[in-house]
């Protein structure tokens, strides 16, 4: 079972230094203008200026980052959280989902 060939919604997952060690289908369509085999390849070349500062400060200060973006119509929440090993930190695993560009929120208690 791979789950993640047909998962709608991108998996980006880099080590401490930001080079690339895994990408779900989607997230290679998604990067593809980068290249078609992006794996070991780093993210510092993928990222323009401030991401790519962003990008550094949260390799050398681990922490989850999450925002939305939206472009050509298209909203994405962008979610990148820090994973470890041994409560190491190893890198980072992005997801990328495409949502509503109008969503409801619920506020339970």
């Amino acid at each position: 079972m791979n789950w993640t060939t047909e998962t709608p919604f991108a998996i980006t997952v880099c080590d401490k230094e930001g080079n690339i060690l895994e990408m779900n289908e989607k997230s290679k369509k998604t990067f593809e203008k980068w290249g078609t085999n992006l794996i070991g390849a780093s993210l510092m070349n993928c990222h323009p200026e401030p991401a790519k500062s962003k990008l550094l400060d949260l390799l050398e200060n681990p922490r989850v980052n999450a925002y939305t973006i939206e472009k050509n119509g298209i909203k994405k929440l962008i979610y990148q959280s820090p994973w470890f090993e041994n409560n190491e930190f190893m890198g980072f695993v992005e997801l990328s989902l495409e949502i509503p560009l109008e969503m409801p929120n619920f506020v339970r208690k």
